[in-house]
This record gives structure tokens, C-alpha cells and sequence, in this order.
């Protein structure tokens, strides 16, 4: 085995590896975040990412079976001895990541979570242990933690639609319901950037009968812009979505079934497995910058719309104001427009040149 030491591999991936020998028996990984660990690993089984990316990743390596998100068909209940647990981002996902380990594992089955201490894995201890009160920590390294907990009780039937929530926005008159899963949509209601583009979507709606939401998260803007349309008795497009996201995937699938939308959501990390051409794309894309602000994502992501939209179709995308947006628009798209800003968020309006 190689060392893990200059791997490039996550900080809770080395961890892993460093104790691999704790595990025995068939394995399950939930919430994989590189793929390069599958081969590092003595054993194979099952891998679970939420990330399109490394889900399409995981599938090109042999003795592993690839599981896309929560819902994937391929999960096999009450099946595994070890099962892994990679500390989510959002610890409120931790509690439902944790209710899938028990669904796979047999009884008396091993439980192994392992996460940064940046990431919170101190605090996510409290929820380990009210499903596994035994659980013990077995190592430090890679400024992980690594809990065990041996005889973990296994459960039965875990579905995915026990865990979904519902919320209401309401924009320019407009009102749709939401579906959320931990760590998917904010309870808060509707964040700033969308609510400009859907403002603007109102008042200057885009002329296209097929569009694409790229980023579409739980599927806001498109079940904004069918309920909008039926609401002033214009003409229905259809919207599909991206995202790279299992749970926002399932999250717009559930929003547009309730909210009546004709619309295909694709999983893609970004439009790379993409095809077809839409005569409109709207898009509030998910781009953080910091201090030192990079353009290369951005002049990536407008070259690749560009391939997807429609000569003369128009981009209708929000972005932070402080962001180079509107040079690189012009570059890759063609003619640019501000339709609105105020100092925090742009919206921009552009139409692809031949």
C-alpha cells in the first residue's frame, strides 16, 4: 500500500486508512468524498457518495459497488459487518446518515464514524452515542477523530421520505412548497440571490419554451417559474434542472411533483455529463470566493453553459456584485445586461451570439 501520508486523500480518508484494520467482514463507506480511497482499502463493498462526481468515480473501480445518495435501489439492507461514517458537513445530516448505517448493517455489525475536528466531530459524538451508547473514540490522527462502537444495533426499513420536510416561499405574489432534507434548503425561507432573479423573472420573464435551472438545488426557481406562469396564464415551459447534490436531486424531484412541474433533474457535477441545448438557462450558480477572488470556475462554467444554450437564447443568471462577472459573460456568451443590483447581488441578462 502506498503512503497515505502524501496521498492527497481528505484528512478523515488517512484517518481511515491508519485503522483499517479495524475493519472485517463486508463493508459499507457512507459518504465517500475521493474515490482514490477505494483502492487503499484491503477490502471492497459498498460506497456511498452524495456527489455526482465521485459517485460516477467510485463506478470505474472494480470490487466496489457505487451507491448515488440515499435513495440509490442498490442499497442492501442489513448487509454489511463494518459500516463507515464520514462526518457530513451539515451535522443535521449526521442524525439520517447515521439512521442509513443501521438500515445496512447486520446485527452485531461494527460502526466506525470518522471526521476533521474542524468539522465538528466532537460535538457530533452526542448523536453517535444516542444510537450506539457504547461507542468509544479509538485514535487521533490527520486532526480526526475516529469513534468505534462494537455490537451496533441494526435497524430496519430506512426511507428516505421519513426524512423530508416541507417548506412555503412566496416571491412577487407567488407561493410554492418546498421539499427539504437535512442540510438541503434553509427553514429560513428564500436567500436574497434568488429572490432578485425570481423578482426579475417576473417582470421580464425569459421567452423560452424549454429551460434549464443549472444549480437547482431543491428546485426553487423552477417551480417558481411554472407557478408564476399558470398564475398570469402565459405559456407553461418545461424546466429541467442540475445539481451535483443527491439530496438536492431528490429535493426538486419532490418540489416539482407537488408543485405539478414538467421538468427532467438531472445528477451532474456541473454539465459535464450533460446533453441537449436550451433556448433559456437560468442559473443562481454556487460560486464562494475569498479573499483572493479566482475566475477560473467562472470562465469554466460560462463556457460550458454556452454549449448548452441555444444561439440567441439568453442566460439569466444572479451573482454576487463583487464578482467579474459581466467581461467574462460577454467574452462567452455574447451582449451582457445588468437588470438589477443593489450593491450585494447582479442580476445578469445575456444573449449567446452565433
Amino acid at each position: 500500500m502506498q503512503s497515505i501520508t502524501g496521498s492527497g486523500l481528505p484528512n478523515s480518508h488517512q484517518a481511515l486508512l491508519k485503522n483499517q484494520h479495524l475493519l472485517s467482514g463486508r463493508l459499507a463507506l457512507l459518504g465517500v468524498a475521493s474515490a482514490q480511497l477505494l483502492p487503499e482499502l484491503a477490502l471492497g463493498g459498498l460506497a456511498m457518495s452524495e456527489q455526482a462526481g465521485v459517485f460516477r468515480a467510485i463506478e470505474h473501480h472494480e470490487g466496489w459497488q457505487a451507491c448515488f445518495g440515499y435513495d440509490d435501489t442498490t442499497l442492501a439492507a442489513n448487509s454489511y459487518d463494518s459500516v463507515v461514517v464520514f462526518l457530513p458537513k451539515a451535522r443535521a445530516e449526521l442524525e439520517m446518515r447515521l439512521a442509513l448505517a443501521r438500515s445496512l448493517a447486520v446485527e452485531n455489525a461494527r460502526l466506525i464514524l470518522v471526521g476533521e475536528k474542524k468539522e465538528g466531530i466532537a460535538g457530533a459524538i452526542k448523536q453517535l452515542k444516542a444510537v450506539a451508547p457504547q461507542a468509544y473514540k479509538v485514535d487521533s490522527a490527520r486532526h480526526c477523530q475516529v469513534w468505534c462502537a462494537d455490537a451496533f444495533e441494526s435497524a430496519h426499513g430506512f426511507r428516505i421520505q421519513d426524512w423530508l420536510g416541507w417548506g412555503r416561499i412566496e416571491c412577487s405574489g407567488v407561493s410554492i412548497d418546498v421539499a427539504g432534507l437535512p442540510g438541503i434548503f434553509s427553514q429560513d425561507g428564500l436567500d436574497n440571490g434568488t429572490q432578485m432573479l425570481l423578482e426579475t423573472l417576473a417582470e421580464e420573464p425569459v421567452r423560452a419554451d424549454r429551460l434549464l435551472d443549472f444549480a437547482c438545488g431543491a428546485g426553487v426557481i423552477g417551480a417558481w417559474i411554472r407557478v408564476h406562469q399558470h398564475a398570469q396564464e402565459a405559456p407553461i415551459s418545461s424546466v429541467d434542472g442540475v445539481d451535483v447534490q443527491s439530496q438536492a436531486v431528490i429535493c426538486a424531484r419532490e418540489t416539482y411533483r407537488r408543485n405539478n412541474v414538467a421538468g427532467t433533474i438531472f445528477a451532474s457535477d456541473g454539465l459535464a455529463v450533460i446533453d441537449g441545448v436550451w433556448p433559456g438557462i437560468v442559473t443562481n450558480p454556487p460560486f464562494h470566493t475569498g479573499v483572493k477572488t479566482d475566475t477560473s470556475m467562472t470562465e469554466q462554467f460560462l463556457r460550458d453553459v454556452r454549449k448548452h444554450l441555444q444561439p440567441g437564447g439568453e442566460l439569466r443568471l444572479v451573482a454576487n456584485s463583487f464578482l467579474p462577472y459581466q467581461a467574462l459573460i460577454k467574452r462567452h456568451i455574447g451582449r451582457v445586461e445588468r437588470l438589477r443590483e443593489d450593491g450585494r447581488f447582479t442580476v445578469y441578462r445575456a444573449f449567446r451570439g452565433q
